[in-house]
């Protein structure tokens, strides 16, 4: 016997029905955080940044390209990892390239950061085949400055970092090999969004968001949510050249 419940088209429709009261629920709540997120006070960027990029040295003005508002990607890949970066980040940026044309059509231009030095950085591109820019904030304060990153020290004052890395699960210390980086080194990664304007010769800082918010996860979360089976442990987010089969 299946262990989901059987019913009838009636008790579907009725079960669907209720649940649609919630996703009307959910839709509402999604715009009031719209419009307060564009609510949100625009911070002025006053120090300079100069970061490598793979067509050389690039402020931050500059990764702009001419467009208004910038929007990027902090990918998990710190100067300790041995091995490449976060497997559930590059399974998220496995979405961006389709993305870039519509974004870019809209005055936004898009895309990642990392802190691994850029050598690097192209390198991992090259192997995942991705096509959008990947800018590395290697040996700057950009990270520091938006806490897209920690120091080992405010790190270890977190207690749920502190606890991971002094009593890790299996999940994580596959993860930590999966990296090749100690998780006293690869925990201090923030995954996340960071968003910038640019207006009358200025730069603002306007939006940051960060994981565990369900937007930074692999695309292909969403479209699971939706099929009829829950989804087991295994696989976790896995490289896409890393598959068993």
């Amino acid at each position: 016997m299946p262990e989901h419940q059987i019913g009838t088209r009636e008790e579907w429709q009725a079960a669907r029905d209720e649940l649609a009261k919630l996703e009307t629920q959910h839709a509402e709540l999604n715009e009031e955080i719209k419009r307060k997120r564009l609510e949100l006070p625009w911070v002025p960027v006053e120090k300079e940044y100069e970061f490598d990029t793979e067509d050389g040295k690039k402020t931050l003005a500059d990764l702009f390209d001419g467009r208004s508002q910038l929007l990027a990607y902090n990918v998990m890949y710190g100067p300790d990892y041995s091995v490449g970066a976060c497997p559930g980040c590059t399974s998220l940026a496995d979405g961006f390239d389709g993305q870039l044309i519509h974004l870019n059509k809209r005055d936004v231009t898009f895309l990642c950061f990392s802190r691994a030095p850029i050598d690097r950085l192209a390198a991992y591109k090259q192997r995942m085949d991705w096509k959008f820019p990947y800018v590395s904030t290697y040996d700057t304060d950009f990270p520091w400055d938006f806490d897209l990153a920690l120091t080992e020290e405010q790190a270890m004052q977190i207690p749920e970092v502190k606890q991971m890395v002094d009593d890790p699960p299996e999940w994580l210390q596959d993860w930590g090999e999966m990296v090749g980086a100690e998780l006293k080194d690869g925990l201090r990664e923030g995954p996340g969004y960071i968003a910038f304007a640019r207006e009358n010769g200025s730069i603002y800082h306007t939006y940051t968001v960060m994981a565990p918010d369900p937007f930074v996860a692999p695309h292909f979360n969403m479209l699971l949510e939706r099929t009829p089976k829950p989804q087991p442990e295994e696989p976790r987010a896995w490289r896409k050249d890393e598959y068993p089969d």
